[in-house]
């Protein structure tokens, strides 16, 4: 059993493709690790590793070369590439079993930060590691205003594509459905993590913490 995170650890989120292949990751701090969830955060200039498509998409802004991105997932074949985070500190919030997670992203606003967007994340649930922990983003997430009033659904139409795709299978399918209402009703009650939501919106990132860096990949033996 892996053990809990200490706050101020470095670990890895990864999303892992049901082949056992790795689809992206990026290097985060802890920031609480509890039963009810597991707190992370990173800040710009933390390391990650994306598909080339993607790293592509955003270089060039053309969301076409994301639709390129999942059908090479559907095949199997995609390569990875560097990236760093940039612009907003980010705040996860993950409980263990669920489909997924909350995210809080803040911006500069003059010498200080503010809480630009809550974003809903639907993910397959939580596999701890020795190194942080695996997951696999669905594709289809919720955007939710800083005051909680308002929300829509965003990348709907990728989440249509990896359906046909095959790479959201129906069982799957069942349960970001089911993750869409229960995320609703934390929205519509203020419960869960939206109970804290002004602690969250003034939440800063530790200064005593260096950017979070990826482990260097293990190089593979000489024959």
């Amino acid at each position: 059993m892996v053990r809990g995170f200490e706050t101020g650890q470095t670990v890895v989120r990864r999303d892992v493709h049901r082949s056992g292949r790795v689809w992206s990751e990026q290097a985060l701090r802890v920031v609480d690790d509890t039963g009810e969830a597991l707190v992370t955060a990173c800040a710009p200039g933390a390391q990650a590793r994306c598909p080339a498509l993607y790293a592509q998409a955003r270089a060039q802004e053309d969301r076409s070369v994301r639709t390129e991105a999942f059908d090479a997932m559907a095949t199997g074949e995609w390569e990875l590439a560097g990236a760093v985070w940039q612009e907003t500190d980010l705040l996860l919030w993950k409980p263990p079993t669920s489909w997924f997670s909350v995210n809080a992203f803040l911006v500069p606003d003059g010498d200080r930060r503010r809480l630009r967007n809550w974003y809903v994340n639907f993910e397959h649930p939580t596999r701890r590691t020795e190194a942080g922990f695996d997951t696999l983003d669905l594709t289809v997430d919720l955007v939710v205003a800083p005051d909680l009033t308002r929300w829509e659904w965003k990348d709907e139409d990728e989440y249509a594509h990896v359906r046909r795709l095959g790479i959201v299978s129906d069982t799957e399918h069942q349960a970001v459905d089911a993750a869409r209402s229960e995320a609703l009703a934390m929205l519509t009650t203020r419960s869960g993590i939206f109970a804290q939501a002004d602690r969250w919106a003034a939440w800063r990132w530790d200064p005593a913490w260096p950017t979070p860096h990826l482990p260097r990949p293990v190089a593979a033996p000489r024959r």
